[in-house]
């Protein structure tokens, strides 16, 4: 069996020009903040770019060329501070300082938004950074922890208990110590009964095998955690042997289980999301108007009308459907003269005259 911390590198390495599979997201990395117009300003001053923020790393690509790109792990990352930085797209402008370790080698890195008055950057970033920093306890193997209190696991945020065994033996003394042991969907943790702070926590990112070997106690439980954990070789003894069977069934099934859907405890939600492209769609609603064909159609008439002012339109429209619906209009002669002022635009009526029959509506000079 491999541990799954083997195939992990994205929160643990500081990668560039990194291939379009790599850029994908992993099983257990959530995508939290994409942010565009994003400059690297220290190593790509002047392109623009997007940066990626997920639980795991933060990752900028150029827009122009997405093959120059990086990725930087949270787990590398000794400093972040927003300092002032001259970028060939906004000129003096505050930009993100991550300072970085990889492998005994330093990197640093600046990015700044060219989205004018936009703090999103340093709020997404930074935050995203605390909320990896505070839960180790998801992927680290812990030693003499806060891990129990009242006799009861401390659960983590998404963590549930399977089992809970009493009277398993701790096997790292020559004489064993007794304890409890709780089988969770995250890690596997023991405490001394006599003394709850004598404990351990190892996350199943953190487990390389599980084995039944035998020892000088009998048959145990044998725990071997991965090199970047410190390598350490556990011993447990739990009795009868088929509890024992059963247990290790237990915990391989949940380790496969968690391989395939890691969970690694950075939860962080962005208060405002961008809508959806759906939810900014407005449907067009289509006005219930029939136009009704007018044979009668005077090239003159629409020319008058789209040189007068809207409040002239409106009178003639009054006398048109005043001519419609009342019988005695059918002779009538009205005379517009002078001018007509509407918003601070004079319009010449030009002595219009108004000829309402029955056949219809002209406007004559």
């Amino acid at each position: 069996m491999l541990s799954v911390l083997d195939a992990l590198w994205e929160d643990r390495d500081v990668r560039f020009d990194i291939s379009p599979q790599q850029m994908k997201m992993r099983p257990g990395e959530v995508l939290i903040d994409c942010l565009d117009s994003i400059e690297d300003t220290k190593g790509n001053n002047g392109d623009r770019g997007r940066l990626l923020v997920t639980n795991l790393r933060v990752i900028w690509h150029s827009l122009a060329l997405p093959r120059v790109n990086l990725a930087v792990g949270y787990n590398c990352i000794i400093n972040i501070t927003t300092r002032t930085a001259n970028s060939k797209l906004r000129g003096q402008t505050e930009a993100l300082y991550i300072l970085t370790k990889c492998n005994n080698t330093r990197f640093e890195f600046i990015f700044t938004n060219l989205v004018p008055g936009s703090p999103r950057l340093f709020t997404s970033v930074i935050a995203v950074h605390r909320a990896y920093e505070t839960s180790k306890m998801y992927r680290d193997l812990k030693l003499r922890g806060a891990l129990i209190q009242n006799k009861q696991l401390k659960l983590l945020p998404r963590e549930q208990v399977y089992d809970k065994i009493n009277g398993v033996w701790n096997l790292s003394s020559d004489q064993g110590n007794l304890g409890t042991f709780f089988i969770t969907n995250v890690r596997i943790v023991w405490h001394a009964n006599m003394n709850d702070s004598f404990n351990v926590s190892i996350p199943y990112l953190q487990i390389r095998s599980i084995k039944i070997r035998d020892s000088k106690f009998g048959l145990a439980l044998v725990i071997e955690s991965s090199q970047q954990s410190g390598g350490y070789v556990l011993g447990f003894k739990i009795d009868p042997v088929e509890k024992l069977q059963d247990s290790v069934k237990e915990i391989n099934s949940l380790h496969r289980v968690y391989s395939a859907s890691p969970i690694f405890g950075v939860e962080y939600e962005m208060e405002e999301k961008p809508q959806a492209l759906e939810e900014l769609t407005i449907e067009q609603v289509q006005d219930d108007v029939e136009i009704e064909a007018d044979e009668h159609t005077d090239a003159f008439v629409v020319s008058r009308l789209s040189r007068i002012s809207y409040f002239t339109r409106q009178i003639i429209y009054i006398l048109i459907f005043t001519r419609m619906y009342s019988g005695w209009f059918h002779h009538s002669l009205t005379k517009l003269h002078g001018s007509i002022r509407f918003n601070s635009v004079t319009i010449a009526a030009d002595f219009l005259y108004i000829y309402i029959s029955q056949n219809g509506t002209k406007i004559v000079k």
